[in-house]
């Protein structure tokens, strides 16, 4: 699905990224771990190009998604951003209806011909986060309403409405409580059955849970890669034992 090939993210001057190589299977859950600031997030928002926003950064190598280097001149940020979409630390739903949030990807996108299409989209986007049964009476409240764990995942049913394929979560359980937390994890267990999931997050015990892969970044390189359950019981690199011990970062 995703393979990246000596990848380098310059700030400026300041070499965040370092030759970062790497092959990322569809339809798995990749966690990405490491102290803050090693490049974990910066790589996740190299993978749908949303560093663009920043000014004076630079980027070098590839990053090829379904055959196609999304680096190119003439990729179509929109439509690579519906293919591969985020999900944030923080929930971030529009001040607006339930039903308007999970609406505005494909009413824009001209991705339904018909509010009955609509309403099934809605539906089915709800359903997939596990969120229909408990907020469908109330579709036009304020979706500010909610409580931070059922926006998180209004959020993910947002990004679903537009038919993506790739789903990045930067931390997407740092603001949740334990039961929202529990709640988000089981769902990203499920969803990796339809996408594929790439989650940055600084909870060991999150990534061993959840992810099939991980990776462990260290000051902008990428140090192991590995399946999880090789990277949590017989790391091959001491900067990854150290730091999934405690004894490091």
């Amino acid at each position: 699905m995703i393979k990246v090939s000596n990848l380098d993210f310059y700030y400026g001057s300041f070499l965040a990224l370092n030759r970062i190589t790497v092959e990322i299977k569809a339809r798995n859950v990749t966690a990405l771990i490491g102290p803050s600031g090693c490049g974990k997030s910066t790589f996740l928002r190299c993978l749908n190009r949303m560093n663009d926003t920043i000014p004076d950064t630079e980027v070098k190598g590839e990053v090829i998604i379904d055959n196609i280097d999304i680096y190119q001149d003439e990729i179509d940020l929109t439509k690579l951003r519906q293919k591969v979409g985020m999900v944030f630390q923080k929930p971030n739903p529009f001040p607006q209806s339930i039903f308007n949030n999970v609406a505005y990807g494909p009413r824009r996108l001209g991705l339904v011909n018909s509010k009955k299409e609509l309403s099934i989209v809605v539906e089915s986007s709800l359903e997939k986060v596990g969120l229909w049964d408990e907020i469908k009476h109330k579709l036009y409240d304020n979706a500010m309403g909610l409580s931070l764990g059922q926006q998180q995942r209004l959020c993910i049913a947002r990004l679903i409405a537009v038919k993506p394929d790739v789903i990045l979560m930067d931390e997407p359980a740092s603001a949740l409580d334990p039961i929202a937390t529990s709640t988000l994890e089981e769902l990203i267990k499920n969803l990796r059955e339809i996408y594929t999931i790439v989650i940055v997050t600084h909870n060991m015990q999150q990534a061993a849970r959840v992810s099939d892969f991980t990776g462990m970044f260290w000051l902008g390189e990428l140090v192991e890669f590995d399946n999880t359950a090789i990277i949590f019981t017989s790391p091959k690199h001491k900067l990854t034992e150290g730091y999934i011990t405690g004894r490091m970062g």
